[in-house]
């Protein structure tokens, strides 16, 4: 009884063997099969994190660019405002400009006026003629004088090209050269413009010429 009991044993182990033998490819499959699934997903996590990076890179430096952009804008635009305010305050400086310009003639000629009127001042009604003037002509100078507009002074200044304009050269040896000796006609600053610059002759030595001196010489030669 008992061999028989061993023996039904041994069949149902040899079974059992025989079953795990005939699925074992199938585990095998399996294993692979998990293996695989398990790779895939490890590349395709590597996969997603690259991506991910390259996103983050990307909207980072789009980022920048527009950080660029808006800094330019903003230096743009307060450059453009200095240049606003600039140009608002010159017109605030400079508006009357081309007024004040065509008043300089009918200033030059009150100052005219005045000058020749002094030579009838024996008579009463030329004394008259030059005091109104006169005073009309102060009066214009405190007018225009609230608009920054102010005479050059030229007469026994030296010359100076962006204030003066030379019309002729005198030959002076008691002052210096390049000196303003005469003033043709009066110049006016507007603030810290020239509107008109000023007509004037300027100073130079005298030449003396060296052939004077050899005729002389020669001169003196003959006679001995």
């Amino acid at each position: 009884m008992k061999h028989k009991d061993k023996k039904k044993t041994n069949e149902a182990l040899t079974e059992e063997n025989s079953s795990a033998e005939a699925h074992e490819p199938e585990l095998q499959a399996a294993e692979e099969a998990a293996g695989s699934i398990a790779a895939g997903a490890a590349e395709n996590a590597a996969a997603a994190d690259a991506e991910a990076g390259n996103l983050k890179a990307n909207l980072e430096e789009e980022l920048q660019q527009e950080n660029d952009k808006y800094l330019r804008l903003y230096a743009e635009f307060e450059n453009y405002k200095k240049r606003v305010a600039r140009d608002k305050e010159e017109l605030i400086k400079y508006g009357n400009e081309a007024l004040l310009y065509e008043l300089l003639p009918v200033i030059d000629n009150l100052e005219m006026a005045v000058k020749h009127s002094s030579n009838d001042a024996s008579s009463a009604s030329g004394g008259g003629l030059a005091q109104g003037v006169e005073i009309t002509l102060k009066e214009f100078f405190r007018v225009i004088d609230k608009f920054g507009l102010s005479p050059i002074e030229a007469s026994g200044k030296m010359f100076d090209p962006s204030l003066h304009h030379a019309m002729t050269q005198v030959e002076r040896d008691d002052i210096d050269e390049n000196m303003v000796v005469e003033e043709f006609r009066k110049g006016y600053m507007l603030r810290e413009k020239v509107l008109r610059p000023s007509l004037v002759a300027v100073s130079k030595k005298t030449v003396r010429s060296d052939s004077v001196g050899e005729e002389t010489l020669t001169l003196n030669t003959d006679t001995k």
